[in-house]
């Protein structure tokens, strides 16, 4: 669980050191499977490269941070087999910098020194330790997954959720401290008529810390809070939910992996301890459920996922069509379907807009224009995939927000079903200051 908007990308990199995290499981191709040269556009025409940097192998195990790269992929190869950008074909170049800070600087080196890509889209690195150089070369990140603070630390990186920070190079958000709001909890408060949650974690400090972060937007919304622990090594979660069905809290939430998450549902079942919501992060938003929960039928059908854009189950909406239909297309072989791979499409359609506006400009195609989009004052939807995304500075953080939540819940046969409007899904909430 994600207790708040500004502090979501921090739970990959808090549960770092967990076991393998299974949020993005299923069949995958290499990456070279996706980079077939596509009809040519037009003829002598200079491609424009973009990098796409990916901890594919990292410490939380392989491919739990590959979904917005098969997105960004599959709309790329999308929009080459339909004529390129403006006739020209976009060539994404590919680095997995194996979680670590010296292999993502080893990507940047390669992709933005060696291959002079002209922006990088859809990052999603644990350890983004080369973000400064990034910014220092003035080459756009667009469409980032903030898994850490660095898009809210330097200019031209741009996160998928966007970014009221100063954002000048020096300590991340306000004076090293993030904002982020509770309207997580605000939702099932006001929607479901919840009270009462409890937050599971390992005895673990990254994961410990986690869980107390959102104990503290809990209560910060009127809940009365139970806290479980279990041991990291020999995790009891038979005991937990055996307390959990006497403590009878409406949400659980977690601090745990994938694996855990699915052994404290099992024990959930097994004990007859599911409760109204047990809501789980948008990582785990994906088609693997069946498998990943198949021991536990009550709790599978007791999850609920929030997140901030559009529910790729969701074939009703003509975007998410869209996206199911290229990857179906172009990204064969990668079975699952989630969230982030959306969000890896909504940020390369960003990137193509932004290069679109300035091609059919005066000044044509150049990193400054590109950023003037980005960072123009009407917010970015991606055709509706996105809530409205914006980058502003300001001096001072906000007490208050008006924050909207997509969310969805899972039904056997049915998949992620859309729980109400996104876009009307909104409270004005605190912001919450904590430090990265």
């Amino acid at each position: 669980m994600r207790p708040f908007r500004g502090a979501e990308p921090l739970l990959p990199a808090a549960l770092a050191v967990l076991v393998a995290l299974s949020a993005a499981c299923g069949s995958r191709l290499p990456e070279g499977d996706f980079t077939s040269p596509p009809p040519a556009a037009t003829p002598g025409a200079p491609p424009i490269r973009v990098g796409v940097i990916t901890s594919a192998t990292s410490p939380v195990g392989g491919e739990a941070f590959t979904g917005p790269r098969d997105g960004a992929l599959a709309y790329f190869a999308a929009l080459n087999a339909s004529g390129g950008l403006d006739g020209r074909r976009v060539e994404p170049l590919t680095c997995d910098d194996g979680g670590s800070g010296a292999g993502n600087h080893t990507c940047v080196t390669e992709l933005v020194e060696q291959r002079r890509v002209f922006a990088l889209v859809a990052t999603t690195a644990l350890d983004y330790a080369a973000a400064p150089r990034v910014s220092r070369a003035g080459v756009p990140d667009v469409g980032g997954q903030p898994i850490g603070p660095a898009y809210d630390t330097h200019p031209h990186l741009y996160g998928i959720h966007g970014s009221s920070a100063p954002r000048t190079g020096g300590r991340p958000g306000w004076n090293g401290v993030l904002y982020g709001g509770t309207e997580v909890y605000r939702y099932f408060r006001r929607t479901h008529g919840a009270r009462t949650a409890a937050v599971v974690s390992y005895n673990q400090p990254s994961s410990a810390a986690y869980a107390r972060l959102v104990t503290r937007g809990l209560r910060a919304e009127g809940y009365r809070v139970v806290t479980e622990q279990v041991d990291f090594a020999l995790p009891n979660f038979r005991a937990v939910a055996a307390d959990l069905r006497v403590q009878r809290p409406d949400l659980v939430l977690d601090a745990l992996d994938g694996h855990g998450n699915a052994r404290l549902c099992e024990a959930m079942d097994a004990v007859g301890a599911v409760p109204t919501a047990k809501v789980t992060h948008v990582q785990n938003w994906d088609s693997t459920v069946p498998d990943q929960y198949r021991k536990s039928p009550r709790c599978r059908n007791a999850l609920w996922a929030t997140g901030s854009s559009r529910n790729h189950d969701d074939a009703s909406h003509p975007a998410v069509r869209a996206f199911r239909a290229a990857m179906d297309t172009h990204a064969r072989g990668v079975t699952t379907r989630s969230q982030w791979q959306v969000e890896g499409w909504a940020a390369a359609m960003w990137f193509t807009d932004a290069a679109r506006s300035c091609l059919a400009g005066p000044g044509g195609l150049t990193r400054a224009c590109v950023e003037r989009f980005l960072t123009r004052r009407e917010p970015y939807t991606a055709r509706g995939l996105l809530l409205p995304v914006r980058f502003e500075h300001l001096d001072r953080p906000p007490r208050t927000r008006r924050a909207c939540l997509s969310v969805a819940r899972w039904r056997d046969g049915r998949g992620w079903v859309t729980q109400g409007d996104m876009n009307r899904n909104c409270a004005t909430v605190p912001q919450l200051g904590y430090r990265p």
